[in-house]
């Protein structure tokens, strides 16, 4: 087993994850780890970054199957014995212009931004070490959503008490409410689904922060929610007004965060400060 540092960053190929994995590549005392849910493309991905004199390992991950997760997190433990910092920036969003039904968009984008962050880090959280690092990259379209919420929908949402077992449900009732097309009877927003998946990210940082401060303060591990902005790539398109580079500032500043930091913890992140619970649209194209 290596005494080695290990970062690891999810749906690290193309996009922001690869400029994160490419950035600590750099900056990290460690390894890295890209991974991606298709090998070929990540393999081709980490000799991109050879090819600019950077060492990344690869190791294959689809956030949506458990056994795809177990691996990784089986690769970590025996290679490392832990892990140093977590990057959960893998994630989908549908265009607007897409045919396909909009309750299958909803299943899919929940499952796959929601549910399997979650149980991305009902593996991998148990591994971080002392002084750990996880940043949960979400987005400011989640307060978007949240704000289109009924008024009791928000005030769960917004709970600084909610249970990670409520959330879970809430967001399962999402999805169920939009298959049976009472979404906006129900509260929901009515056409905000990637919106809805990145609250629930967001509401969820602030449930595992409070966990693992109540069961490993000692340890000093961080943990936040963040905020990219909106940022050129397949996702946000052409015409978003940051760079890769410059949406990466601050996932990458959550992720080396010094170890005698206090944080931040728990926190929604933007532009590297403690940003509150609501939409700014300055930032985001106009809908």
């Amino acid at each position: 087993m290596s005494s080695t540092r290990v970062a690891l960053v999810t749906g690290a190929n193309k996009g922001l994850g690869l400029a994160i994995t490419r950035d600590l590549c750099r900056r990290f005392p460690g390894d890295v780890v890209l991974t991606a849910r298709d090998e070929a493309r990540g393999r081709a991905a980490v000799q991109q970054l050879q090819a600019e004199g950077l060492s990344p390992r690869f190791h294959q991950l689809d956030i949506t199957d458990l056994h795809s997760i177990r691996a990784v997190r089986d690769f970590l433990r025996q290679e490392y014995g832990g892990l140093d910092v977590l990057v959960n920036n893998a994630g989908i969003a549908f265009q607007i212009s897409d045919s396909m039904p909009f309750l299958i968009k909803a299943e899919m984008t929940m499952k796959t931004n929601f549910f399997g962050t979650r149980d991305i880090c009902t593996e991998l959280l148990p591994l971080m070490k002392p002084q750990g690092r996880v940043v949960n990259v979400t987005s400011g379209w989640g307060f978007k959503a949240l704000e289109s919420c009924s008024p009791e929908l928000q005030q769960k949402l917004r709970s600084e008490t909610i249970t990670e077992e409520e959330l879970v449900g809430l967001m399962n009732k999402f999805v169920e409410d939009t298959k049976n097309g009472v979404q906006r009877k129900e509260g929901w927003p009515d056409d905000n689904i990637y919106g809805m998946t990145k609250i629930g990210i967001t509401a969820l940082s602030r449930i595992q922060a409070r966990k693992l401060s109540e069961q490993r303060g000692g340890d000093k591990i961080l943990l936040n929610a963040c905020c990219p902005g909106w940022v050129r790539t397949d996702m946000g398109g052409p015409k978003a007004p940051k760079s890769p580079e410059e949406g990466i500032e601050t996932p990458v500043y959550l992720a080396l965060l010094p170890s005698d930091a206090e944080g931040p913890h728990g926190q929604f992140v933007h532009e590297k400060k403690v940003a509150k619970w609501q939409f700014m649209p300055q930032f985001y194209p106009k809908i």
